[in-house]
């Protein structure tokens, strides 16, 4: 074995043909991250023939007393079920890294274990995610192990919704719940509107308080990835007259409804069940009470913004043959109006209709059973008849022991 070094293009060729391939593991990914301040080198691995059976984009900056941290996002792109390839790999990239003052690298491989339905039970399973967990274990790479939430640098749980039916079929296989939720975003009348200008500033503003990621980091991801044509931001926008619209429509007919039944209970057809009369009533008083509200913050809104209002954002990433949600955010005031349903669904007619064979909706928890507080998260997501997809998770190679040490003991400190 033998580790060299490749150019962007070699290693941009490597990957698109591996079967671990993702858009983390790409010569545009390593662009962007320059840009916040990481360095980048294209690493290969080749066997005794010379024959190249491994790359990996390697982030890397200082971090402790002059020592560097390196990354791997989403691992090395190469098989990892020999155990005597795995050690060897080890022992020759701490001796490498080691003289280079490297403290630890970390990897995080795009490895399945399995696949669960929205009850968290499993459907499907890798036979050989466990023993390739011991296998890396055992060669000196130290496992985080199998957390539920997000402990780790990148989500070790995702939600992935499949197209491979038609755009009729696929809302017909959503949740109840959110095919409702849609709904009532549509009524209010939300517009999902892609951004032609590459306006990453008011995009940032719905995702600055989610993550410790800065406007730059975004902005660099755009810059990059456009150029491929490969990055799409969305909005979701309130078209206030149309809202005044349909709020008044929706108080009418509640209206309607609302007299219908209080004529039922004063004058009640034979043999009817006043009692249930009464419940529809009380359902309808309420019904009545909600769109009255609607209506009046509808009247209000499209007085102060008559050109209508944007409340949500994502950032889409295209890669291979499928779309991959990096991040979205919504603006709290109208999160009942329910703009991320409808911004998630506008984008699954759009990719469904181009070709596109899947959703990766990112980051969930693995926690199916018990209340938390992502259990929103999930249940928006995975509403999307996603599956959730667990991955082998994190691995930190310990370069300079002693350091790594002192680094983590001053870091829990602080």
């Amino acid at each position: 074995m033998k580790i060299i070094t490749l150019q962007p293009e070699q290693f941009d060729l490597f990957a698109k043909n591996h079967r671990y391939r993702n858009y983390y593991q790409t010569s545009t990914y390593g662009k962007a991250m320059e840009q916040i301040g990481y360095n980048t080198h294209f690493l290969g691995i080749q066997d005794d023939f010379g024959n190249l059976i491994g790359a990996g984009l390697v982030l890397y900056q200082d971090v402790f007393m002059g020592h560097k941290y390196a990354y791997v996002p989403r691992g090395f792109l190469m098989n990892y079920d020999d155990p005597t390839f795995l050690t060897e790999l080890a022992e020759k990239l701490k001796k490498l890294l080691g003289k280079q003052g490297f403290l630890y690298l970390k990897l995080d491989p795009y490895i399945p274990c399995t696949i669960r339905d929205n009850k968290g039970h499993i459907i499907n399973s890798n036979p050989g995610s466990s023993e390739i967990i011991t296998m890396m274990k055992q060669a000196g790479f130290q496992h985080h192990g199998l957390n539920k939430f997000f402990e780790s640098e990148k989500a070790r749980w995702e939600a992935i919704t499949t197209f491979n039916m038609p755009t009729k079929e696929i809302y017909r296989k959503l949740d109840k719940t959110t095919r409702n939720k849609i709904n009532k975003a549509i009524k209010t009348g939300i517009e999902i509107i892609k951004d032609e200008t590459g306006d990453v500033v008011t995009f940032y503003e719905f995702v600055k308080n989610k993550h410790n990621r800065e406007l730059k980091y975004y902005q660099a991801l755009y810059k990059y990835f456009k150029e491929n044509e490969a990055i799409d931001i969305y909005y979701a926008r309130i078209n206030t007259e149309k809202f005044v619209i349909n709020s008044k429509n929706n108080y009418e007919k509640a209206l309607e409804e609302n007299d219908r039944l209080n004529h039922l209970i004063q004058q009640p057809p034979p043999k009817a069940d006043i009692s249930k009369i009464i419940n529809k009533k009380m359902e309808s008083d309420k019904l009545v009470n909600e769109f009255k509200k609607d209506l009046i913050f509808a009247t209000d809104l499209l007085k102060r913004y008559p050109n209508g209002i944007t409340i949500s954002g994502a950032i889409i990433i295209k890669y291979d043959n499928a779309i991959f949600l990096l991040i979205e955010g919504f603006n709290p005031t109208y999160k009942d109006k329910n703009p991320n349903y409808l911004l998630k669904w506008k984008i699954i007619e759009e990719y469904n209709e181009k070709g596109y064979k899947y959703f990766n909706l990112n980051a969930i928890t693995g926690e199916f059973q018990q209340k938390h507080k992502y259990s929103g998260l999930n249940e928006m997501k995975m509403g999307f008849n996603a599956v959730a997809t667990e991955y082998i998770g994190e691995f930190d190679l310990i370069i300079n022991p002693i350091v790594y040490n002192l680094y983590k003991s001053v870091n829990k400190k602080k």
